[in-house]
């Protein structure tokens, strides 16, 4: 199956089919009976690479072949583009508590991602339903960018902005990570979430998630 990336919010059941996918790398080196490049046809291990179609705003799952084709060094066009495997840690990002009242998230973790079609930045947090989105105004965004320049090397479509504020709102925890982690923590909330807050088992997988993604990290 394809997951669509263009509107998470009615969709919310598509994260998961990618969380199904990714999930338990270190046990996932050989092909399962049913699980197929998405392009050609391969059968693919349960860790495997993914492409972005950027006509359809899908997510797709790919073998090594294919996507070689879809990165910046290939010959596969525009029609494609090859989820990159980079994880960068901003040690000194700024953000102020006004700024991201300014971006009108009500929780505590958020991703941010350039949507090239559209020309916008998009604001999505996880929740109950999936993937909420949250209108974005660009002033602010463009505020947040020229005090963090690093910011705009975030690449479009494949690339997200990953926020997690602590409780004093002072000390947030930024990253430029895949898009598809951001899928995964977002099927990860839905398949989890209980109650008002989320529930410990929720919260427990939430650091759970962002300890993985410190573990991948390049500091800048």
């Amino acid at each position: 199956m394809t997951d669509s990336i263009s509107d998470p919010v009615s969709a919310p059941r598509e994260p998961l089919k990618v969380l199904e996918r990714i999930r338990d790398r270190s046990m996932a080196r050989r092909p399962r009976p049913g699980e197929v490049c998405e392009l050609c046809g391969e059968p693919i291990p349960d860790e495997h690479n993914h492409l972005v179609d950027l006509k359809a705003r899908n997510l797709m799952c790919s073998c090594r072949p294919c996507y070689l084709l879809f990165t910046p060094d290939g010959a596969g066009g525009q029609h494609y583009l090859a989820v990159p495997d980079r994880y960068l840690m901003f040690e000194d990002f700024s953000l102020t508590q006004s700024q991201w009242d300014a971006l009108q998230i009500p929780v505590s973790v958020a991703f941010f991602l350039v949507n090239s079609e559209l020309k916008r930045v998009a604001a999505f947090y996880p929740s109950p339903a999936g993937a909420t989105e949250s209108l974005l105004s660009l002033e602010i965004w463009d505020e947040v960018v020229a005090a963090n320049p690093t910011l705009g090397s975030i690449l479009p479509d494949v690339e997200a902005f990953l926020v997690q504020k602590d409780k004093t709102g002072n000390n947030p925890e930024c990253y430029l990570v895949p898009i598809d982690a951001c899928y995964e923590l977002v099927g990860e909330m839905r398949k989890l979430w209980r109650g008002f807050d989320g529930g410990k088992e929720a919260r427990e997988a939430l650091e759970a998630f962002f300890d993985r993604v410190k573990s991948r990290a390049t500091k800048v």
